[in-house]
């Protein structure tokens, strides 16, 4: 089922997940482990995300060759073995990225012929070592051109012509950021991106993390003045730390509230600390269910204990 499909029959405000691949010659267990402690709140989605291959040049017998290295590969294969063990639907992020069009098509394909009818399109950050992204040669710069394609493919435009061809049927979800993204000069400009994201193909939009309610709701106000009418879903991520105020502001190129900060770091404990951090998060989904939002979708990032916490408390209220 497309999730558009799942937001629009939706009687209440659904959840969804995000999780990332475990590192490379890691077990797939931990991923199992999430989501056996997170399945009891029936999420509606999982989101997996795919991360660039780094390209490093290595010396031997006086030669030096190119060598990619992926970090965290597996998203396909843990998107398959999710949805078989949980019959859930799940969602394959796709990035710009690393692939020129061509490698693009057929990646498509092939998570055509697996059964795959929703996909998750981003541009992706630049690969590890590099400050600015750079498109592959026949790749793409922008998100939107890489909905684009997908579009075509939906209506059996391929790259190259051919007779009596098979369109695809995905369902595309877009990043939208509530605080604009580092790369555009204001927010006005981004949402005008976000919307050629949408008038391209697109049929749903998940925010970078939020941390305020309010500045969600007049993220959405101006998309809505845009001209953007699909659902636009909050992405939540619950801080229990105090590293987290250093990390996520940095890799995320986002602000964190006053309050949440000086809770975190006023707290006596650890264990106070992720008090606060999953009460704050309870808080702002609160604030969210208010605004009857269609879902919320928590970035787990591997760890299901917090965002368990938050569901626990929240279960009954909307959710």
């Amino acid at each position: 089922m497309h999730i558009t499909e799942h937001l629009q029959n939706a009687k209440g405000t659904l959840i969804s997940l995000e999780i990332t691949p475990p590192e490379k010659g890691h077990s797939i267990q931990g991923i199992f482990d999430t989501v056996d402690r997170l399945a009891p709140f029936s999420p509606s989605f999982i989101n997996v995300t795919y991360h660039q291959t780094s390209i490093v040049y290595e010396e031997e017998d006086d030669v030096i060759r190119k060598v990619p290295k992926r970090k965290k590969p597996g998203t396909v294969g843990i998107c398959a073995a999710l949805a078989n063990r949980y019959l859930i639907e799940t969602v394959p992020h796709l990035i710009c990225g690393g692939f020129d069009r061509y490698e693009t098509e057929d990646a498509l394909i092939d998570l055509h012929y697996l059964g795959f009818e929703n996909l998750f399109v981003i541009r992706g950050d630049p690969p590890p070592g590099f400050k600015e992204y750079r498109p592959e040669p026949d790749g793409y710069r922008h998100a939107s051109e890489l909905v684009e394609q997908i579009a075509n493919l939906n209506r059996g435009k391929y790259l190259e012509e051919l007779d009596d061809a098979v369109p695809t049927s995905f369902c595309m979800g877009v990043a939208g950021y509530p605080e604009k993204h580092y790369e555009s000069p204001n927010l006005a400009e981004d949402i005008q991106r976000l919307k050629e994201k949408v008038d391209r193909g697109a049929g749903y939009i998940i925010t970078q993390m939020v941390f305020s309610a309010r500045v969600f709701g007049e993220f959405v106000k101006r998309a809505r003045e845009a001209g953007i009418g699909v659902p636009i879903v909050p992405g939540v991520k619950v801080i229990t730390g105090e590293k987290q105020l250093v990390s996520i502001p940095r890799d995320f190129h986002l602000d964190l509230p006053e309050p949440l900060v000086e809770g975190i770091k006023g707290a006596a404990s650890p264990e106070e600390a992720k008090r606060f951090g999953t009460g704050y998060a309870v808080g702002l989904c609160r604030d969210l269910l208010d605004l009857k939002v269609p879902c919320i979708h928590f970035y787990t990032m591997g760890r299901s204990g917090a965002v368990a916490d938050v569901l626990g408390r929240l279960k009954g209220r909307g959710l």
